[in-house]
């Protein structure tokens, strides 16, 4: 039914939708045009004589609430899984079976990925050892990470509740195995800040040649402010892409456009209190900043080459090592989060592309030695007691073959049930092996840590409540751990 007063709400809808619009607040606004501002400029001015200065930005370094031990992040995530039975996790029993039917106990009920039938069990074609005095059992496929025994907690006791790669990476990364909720990285710096302001406060590298299977949701700010997203940066060519002036434009040049785009964007911000008004003019003024700070930071020649040969690494390349030198450098720097993707960890065994004996070798070589010296130099820093490193997949890998199709070649199949992860630094216990699954691997008989054990701790460690650090938004108030009372504090693995 239509009417009068149908037409006047109509109308006064209408009348605010245009006041939101900018070419109406240009409209409207004659004392903020474009010609005021310049003369304003011009004249040395100020558009906002007499008011208030721009409180401090949203990056702006912050003290933590509670007493925490580290003072920056680098997420080293190894997207699609890596097999934890044939890295960190030695079941001599699965060995003996090898290539045997599957009991019918681990089958019975369950649901699998790509598993169809009865398989036959899987024990790992790599041999095992002890390692440090810690005594952790290695693979031989990872020598360098064996070396660093010592120095970091080996947790074989992970779990989560997904199976399936991008929602368990986006439970992993974002608490949410649904896409659209803010990112650790982004949790982190809303809650602390920058302690540099020429950088990203959160920063993110990939390798392995595409993106993680979550895709950027993993490093968005959800229903935080967009300022707190992460900066994917590129370790080849230009590092922050269209970050640098075009053909023709001085850098006093930008500076002068940059003055007139903030002059209307917090004219803009005053009349409307928009938040993202404020993340526009944050970044504005960031990517200005960058110019200069970021080419510099991720110029990793400029490192003795002792360091870049420990690591790895090579200039004008592209690769995880790389990107784990220049998380070195980026949290030297006073980047708060770093996050390290490396992609083509799916070992199914459905061919020589993806299988334990030829594929998984390979991402073993990529990622060992450099991980384990990324350890190795933040120690020799001193930077190790401030900066907490974790390293692991979204979920675990079955003690079973997969044979998807028949196929000969040997890969596990999805499984959430247990998996490992190593962390170290930032207070985390040194040269500690916490959990243990059963005979099979296939699931935990002591100390399980979930997903929301993780990034408890994690905030924890950064001196943040994952329980009572929230944003309201939409009327509820958002947390990295979601809404309910799960997460707790690993103290066991603490320091």
């Amino acid at each position: 039914m239509s009417g009068p007063s149908h037409s006047l709400e109509n109308e006064l809808r209408l009348a605010r939708l245009r006041s939101l619009t900018r070419r109406e607040f240009f409209a409207r606004s004659g004392a903020f045009s474009l010609g005021a501002i310049a003369m304003a400029q011009m004249g040395g001015s100020s558009l906002f004589a007499g008011t208030a200065a721009p409180a401090p930005g949203p990056l702006a370094p912050k003290a933590p609430p509670l007493p925490g031990k580290a003072r920056s992040v680098i997420y080293l995530h190894m997207s699609g899984a890596p097999p934890s039975l044939d890295l960190f996790d030695w079941k001599p029993k699965l060995k003996e079976l090898h290539m045997q039917d599957c009991p019918e106990s681990l089958i019975a009920g369950q649901k699998f990925a790509f598993i169809r039938g009865r398989p036959k069990m899987l024990g790992s074609p790599y041999k095992f050892a002890r390692h440090g005095q810690s005594g952790g059992w290695f693979s031989e496929a990872i020598p360098h990470m064996a070396g660093i025994a010592d120095d970091i907690t080996v947790v074989r006791s992970m779990w989560t509740d997904q199976f399936n790669h991008a929602p368990a990476e986006l439970m992993v990364h974002t608490g949410n195995m649904r896409a659209g909720s803010a990112s650790m990285g982004a949790w982190t710096t809303y809650g602390l800040g920058s302690v540099n302001q020429d950088l990203p406060g959160f920063v993110v590298l990939l390798s392995g040649g595409t993106d993680p299977t979550g895709g950027k949701s993993l490093w968005g700010s959800g229903s935080l402010p967009g300022v707190y997203q992460g900066t994917q940066c590129r370790t080849t060519g230009e590092p922050i892409l269209y970050a640098d002036n075009p053909p023709g434009m001085s850098r006093d040049s930008r500076r002068r456009t940059l003055d007139a785009l903030k002059a209307l964007n917090e004219a803009e911000l005053r009349q409307f209190g928009d938040p993202e008004t404020r993340t526009r003019i944050e970044q504005y003024e960031l990517a200005y900043r960058m110019q200069v700070s970021v080419p510099d930071v991720f110029d990793i020649a400029k490192e003795p080459e002792s360091i870049r040969k420990a690591y790895g690494a090579k200039p004008g390349e592209g690769g995880f090592a790389n990107n784990c030198l220049l998380a070195r450098r980026l949290v030297e720097k006073g980047v708060r989060f770093v996050q390290l993707y490396d992609w083509g960890w799916d070992i199914h065994g459905t061919g020589p592309g993806d299988d334990l004996m030829d594929a998984f070798p390979k991402k073993c070589r990529d990622v060992d030695q450099a991980a384990a010296a990324l350890i190795t130099d933040l120690k020799q820093r001193g930077m190790l007691d401030e900066t907490l490193v974790v390293w692991g997949g979204e979920f675990g890998r079955t003690p079973m073959n997969e044979a998807r199709g028949g196929s000969k070649y040997l890969g596990r199949d999805h499984h959430p049930a247990c998996f490992t992860l190593w962390m170290a630094g930032g207070g985390i216990k040194r040269g500690h092996n916490h959990g243990a699954t059963d005979d099979f691997g296939y699931g935990i008989v002591d100390d399980k840590v979930t997903v929301r054990d993780l990034q408890t701790t994690l905030l924890h460690q950064m001196g943040l409540d994952a329980h009572a650090f929230s944003y309201r938004f939409q009327g509820l108030d958002q947390r990295l751990i979601g809404p309910t009372g799960e997460g707790r504090v690993v103290k066991e693995i603490l320091a």
